[in-house]
């Protein structure tokens, strides 16, 4: 019976917090895209007479802060369309437009703290899949791909779209047009295709959607979408895109002789089909990359990087197959990168993306060329990788995926299957998914060449409560070399977490409360069943204020077995082989970020190994104007074990300049007492048209051992992609 007892809190919960739910549908709950034959000029003003034909949509409802009442401030849209491409109209009137909170310009905005007009495009009306688009009354735009109904969102995605926008006394105005190219669709486009809209008044925190304002979810849950009806004689999509690129610039060491750095490449796109896409690169060339964040790691396990090269980036949800945060199948930074993150050259490659009915499909092959000699020398490297899924019940899925590895004498293959089933419709309409994940590997040169890993897992991630459960295994053998494997040995984790989320009412000026009674992860040696490493939090009091506010206490449980020494930081004392044990507590507080200035500050202390650790960071951002934001982080650590005190220091700082939505960039450094040298990054983005772009990138590194400037290394970049669509 006390075994029990979350399920049955989990029941009761569920039906103290039960609410209507069959009002989240608003009538009208479909809009008609008119046709139009005139052309539509995107200015941002909306006075072609098509606009006033169009069927306009008005019945928006709040999501926050007061559920379920109108939207204060009167909102309209409308749908056009001719054969090349889709327009969206919006008309967000204000009564008090000089209070519209709008201090963004540059591509890929971070849109949170913005007033903005999103909208999600189910294009096959399958429930699951979608496009994400964003503007702010700057007309800055964002975008992403949506998969698994909102489960992943894909934000590095970049469409080519165009929109403009207008303030004016009586509010702020957008004008949208999306062409079909950039769309995948299925051919029954008379069906219609699912759509949702959502206004953001970041002055009020007020967000109303057009369907769906349910808390449970949130716009990129496609299932909750209204419908676009009215779409016929769309143009035949089978465009070839064509984008050529030439690099440029110098590279040198101090103290030698420039290098000059000269490189062409070519992408092209063909679409066979509305659903389908085909890519092929020759020499890809990533300069306009930032460089990645370093981190001193103060644990004894790998740090992941996150992929941000736009050729991975564009199909990187075809790809996910999630068997856990420790080990990733596979992992696209192994690919045309070397172990210590260098590049190594990528000579081609393709790639077909596609969805036909309920079939989605996702293939690549890339070849790198050989790098270095003797001992680190990298040989000229073949990968490929195929994930295909199929679509069944309603929002449910089954998958196989294949990623292979060949060099001259050996190869690495990784393959496996995995089972989703997820439904919206659980106890009153709440958000449910299980499933299950197996992968094998095999590497032809290995002791012991096979290896299997699995994940079985449950979610119930809802507003009021969050009850997670999974239990993964990576067996001896596992060895995904086009993977990532953060622990480097076989283990078993159970994981669960329940956190309980109320809004009170009697509470006038708090938004939502916190309270997690427990999140539990225990790994054990999958040989031994020894403990590896154990963790728990405890947090009795966290909440959100209405304002925007936020405030966190937890309290930790950690423990850590080590099997031999472990040195935490180069020159320090080692750890000794054994197993310890530690509690600590953290404190957070965060301020709105849809201030002119916000920050975030984090205080945690208490046991480390044998000795003691404590913590302190914090972040600031300053949004000057539209045209300017600047912010800084800075994080300090106080290690001390053996007798022996570590200090490590990290630091940030960062400006984002816009002088138009096309015309945009930024500077960037960060510094560790650990490496003690400086990384600065300087990267300008401008844009001539839609799809081509010009960069200009300078890259220094220099060593601050001796307190002084003594700069090592200095790149400057120029990268011109130019589209040509046929």
């Amino acid at each position: 019976m006390i075994r029990c007892w979350p399920l049955s809190l989990l029941v009761l919960l569920l039906s103290v917090a039960a609410q209507d739910v069959a009002a989240q549908t608003s009538e009208p709950s479909t809009i008609q895209g008119l046709v139009v034959t005139e052309a539509i000029s995107i200015d941002g003003r909306l006075d072609e007479e098509a606009w006033v034909r169009a069927q306009h949509i008005s019945n928006f409802t709040q999501r926050e802060l007061d559920f379920g009442s109108p939207v204060t401030e009167r909102t309209e849209v409308a749908v056009l369309f001719d054969r090349d491409a889709l327009y969206v109209g919006f008309w967000g009137f204000d009564s008090e437009p000089d209070r519209i909170l709008a201090n963004q310009m540059a591509r890929d905005f971070s849109w949170s703290g913005e007033d903005n007009f999103e909208f999600v495009l189910d294009t096959f009306d399958d429930d699951r899949n979608g496009y994400f688009f964003v503007t702010n009354p700057n007309g800055a735009l964002a975008d992403a791909l949506v998969g698994d109904n909102g489960g992943t969102m894909n934000r590095d995605w970049d469409g080519v779209w165009e929109v403009k926008t207008s303030i004016t006394d009586e509010g702020w105005f957008a004008e949208i047009r999306i062409p079909f190219s950039t769309l995948r669709f299925g051919p029954n486009t008379e069906a219609g295709w699912g759509v949702n809209f959502e206004r953001n008044i970041r002055r009020k925190r007020e967000q109303v959607l057009w369907q769906g304002w349910s808390r449970d979810f949130n716009l990129e849950q496609v299932s909750r979408a209204g419908l676009l009806t009215g779409l016929s004689d769309l143009a035949a999509t089978r465009l070839v895109d064509v984008r050529p690129h030439a690099v440029g610039g110098a590279s040198w060491e101090e103290g030698e002789e420039r290098d000059a750095v000269g490189d062409l490449g070519l992408d092209i796109s063909y679409q066979p089909s509305s659903a389908v896409r085909v890519n092929l690169t020759v020499n890809p060339d990533f300069a306009q990359v930032e460089s990645d964040r370093e981190e001193v790691n103060l644990t004894r396990y790998s740090l992941f990087y996150p992929e941000k090269r736009e050729f991975f980036l564009e199909g990187q949800e075809f790809f996910q197959f999630e068997l856990g945060s420790d080990t990733r199948p596979f992992y696209s930074r192994r690919i045309g990168l070397a172990p210590d993150r260098t590049e190594v050259s990528i000579l081609g490659g393709g790639r077909v993306l596609g969805k036909w009915g309920g079939s989605t499909l996702g293939a690549m092959v890339l070849q790198t060329e050989e790098k270095g000699s003797g001992d680190g020398r990298l040989p000229a490297t073949n990968f490929s990788v195929v994930r295909w899924k199929q679509d069944v019940l309603d929002e449910s899925s089954v998958g196989i995926l294949a990623v292979t590895k060949f060099e001259p004498g050996r190869h690495n293959l990784t393959y496996g299957f995995d089972l989703n089933y997820a439904t919206s419709e659980m106890f009153d309409e709440k958000e449910f998914e299980a499933g299950l994940v197996l992968a094998q590997t095999h590497t032809s040169d290995a002791a012991e060449k096979t290896g299997l890993a699995h994940r079985l897992y449950f979610s119930f991630p809802n507003d009021l409560v969050e009850f997670l459960g999974s239990w993964s295994r990576t067996g001896e053998g596992f060895n995904p070399e086009v993977g990532f494997d953060r622990r480097g040995e076989p283990f078993q984790r159970f994981f669960t977490e329940l956190a309980i989320s109320p809004r009170p009412r009697f509470l006038p000026f708090v938004q939502q409360v916190e309270i997690k009674p427990f999140e539990i992860s225990y790994y054990r040696d999958d040989d031994s069943g020894d403990l590896q490493s154990f963790f728990s939090e405890f947090v009795p009091l966290a909440f959100t204020t209405r304002s925007g506010e936020s405030f966190e206490l937890a309290f930790f449980r950690r423990a850590e077995n080590l099997e031999e020494p472990f040195e935490i930081l180069d020159d320090a004392e080692e750890i000794p082989a054994g197993e310890y044990w530690d509690t600590r507590w953290l404190v957070e507080l965060g301020t709105f970020s849809g201030r002119r200035f916000s920050g975030d500050l984090e205080v945690s202390g208490g046991g480390f190994y044998a000795g003691e650790r404590r913590t302190w960071a914090a972040s600031g951002r300053w949004k000057v104007n539209k045209h300017l934001t600047l912010q800084a982080d800075i994080e300090h650590n106080r290690v001390e074990f053996g007798g022996e005190a570590l200090n490590v220091e990290e630091l940030g700082g960062r400006a984002d300049f816009a002088l138009s939505p096309s015309l945009f960039g930024a500077v960037s450094g960060q510094w560790n007492n650990e490496d003690d040298e400086i990384i600065l990054n300087f990267r300008l983005n401008w844009i001539p048209r839609p799809g081509s772009d010009l960069f200009l990138v300078i890259n220094q590194q220099a060593d601050t051992w001796d307190s002084r400037w003594n700069p090592v290394q200095t790149t400057v970049l120029t990268k011109l992609v130019w589209r040509m669509a046929f």
